[in-house]
């Protein structure tokens, strides 16, 4: 019988693999770098070092898993049930920058960075946003002028995970001033001349996971490491968006599925009132059972997207879909989870209220839920013609 959440005995095994990282490993460090607001980076280096989890897609000739978005979403999924936080920088590295390098760059980038970023040596990121352009990716104003053998980069780039701890991101900017979809990337490298690290970001939630401004100051960039033709970056930026996107439901799916097993042991086995378990009261047994049916709707659709996408198929439809549907539904379990736990939900003795404190800002990253709205309607309206 076809089992959607794990295809293959290989799936199966990455997940067994990754739950028992998440608990044994990940689990009993997160409140102490959640409670600094500090990534850590020897553990997220130990991912591909030790633990071999850098490279989920990428082929295993060039060093990767071999595996597909299906694989990807169940290491997101199992990783963000103990910490979404970290996960998150996990995300930036593997998919932003690894996914995004090996179905984008030519041979001579695979060779040179690739085996850095895999074994964990070096951190990595995607820098896409700017202080004035978000959602509005083609209003980026960051530039990249061609002189001879190298490019001229300036500008700013906001909300950048991995921004402090990267030694490579993949850049956006702007090749050509009078043309909006004239947007290029390369690989910038932290030492390059001109780079620097701006004000990192006090957040509300994902604490352990970095977020600063990246600055460009005259950066010479060599052509080598321009990925693909000048001008031609929205093709492979939007491929990789769609992985994106699925993944960050993904962490979705494992922040509800924590608020659930946590909610669900409260009410049936600690918290008594008036004479009776939590879970005896139809209020409670609402909240839960309205969340548990939520989760599964959200996760068959993730799940069912993830079958349909890869390096040449693409799936912005479903993958708008699983995002908006995940998130919204993550936002709700966790705060019905604080809602079950009552005043002690909102303390942080209980994992609870970290849960929602991560879940807001997966409607945000990746395009707003906004955004998914705007790009179903627009995607369905197309299917008319």
């Amino acid at each position: 019988m076809f089992d959607l959440f794990n295809p293959t005995d290989d799936h199966a095994a990455l997940r067994g693999l990754t739950r028992d990282l998440a608990k044994g490993v990940l689990e009993p460090q997160v409140h102490e770098f959640d409670e600094k607001e500090s990534l850590n980076e020897a553990l997220l280096r130990k991912m591909g070092s030790e633990y071999n989890l850098f490279g989920i897609t990428v082929p295993a000739d060039a060093g990767g898993y071999g595996l597909d978005a299906t694989a990807s979403v169940i290491v997101h999924e199992e990783l963000s049930y103990s910490d979404a936080a970290f996960t998150l920088s996990y995300l930036a590295h593997e998919v932003l920058f690894v996914n995004n390098l090996y179905h984008s760059a030519n041979d001579h980038q695979r060779k040179r960075y690739l085996p850095q970023v895999l074994d964990g040596t070096a951190l990595a990121g995607m820098a896409m946003s700017e202080p004035g352009a978000g959602t509005d990716v083609l209003g980026m104003t960051t530039s990249a002028e061609k002189k001879g053998d190298h490019y001229i980069l300036n500008g700013t780039k906001q909300w950048i995970t991995n921004g402090n701890c990267g030694s490579f991101f993949i850049v956006y900017a702007r090749t050509q001033k009078d043309k909006r979809q004239a947007i290029s990337s390369f690989i910038v490298e932290n030492n390059f001349k001109g780079f620097s690290v701006g004000k990192k970001e006090i957040k509300l939630g994902m604490r352990q996971s970095p977020t600063c401004q990246l600055v460009f100051e005259d950066v010479v960039v060599p052509t080598e490491n321009l990925i693909g033709e000048e001008g031609g970056a929205l093709t492979h930026m939007m491929r990789n968006l769609e992985i994106e996107r699925l993944t960050l439901a993904a962490m979705s799916l494992g922040i509800a599925k924590r608020a659930l097993d946590e909610m669900v042991r409260y009410a049936s086995l600690d918290r008594s009132a008036f004479g009776k378990k939590l879970a005896d009261f139809g209020q409670i047994q609402q909240l839960i059972a309205e969340s548990y049916a939520r989760y599964r709707a959200s996760r068959a659709l993730v799940y069912e997207t993830a079958l349909r996408i890869g390096p040449s198929s693409r799936e912005s439809l479903s993958a708008a879909a699983a995002k908006l549907s995940a998130t919204q539904m993550a936002e709700y379990a966790a705060r019905t989870a604080i809602q079950v736990f009552g005043g002690y939900g909102y303390t942080r003795e209980y994992p609870v209220e970290k849960l929602l404190r991560d879940a807001i800002l997966l409607s945000i990253g990746g395009g707003t839920n906004e955004a998914m709205q705007k790009n179903i309607m627009k995607d369905l309206r197309d299917s008319l013609q």
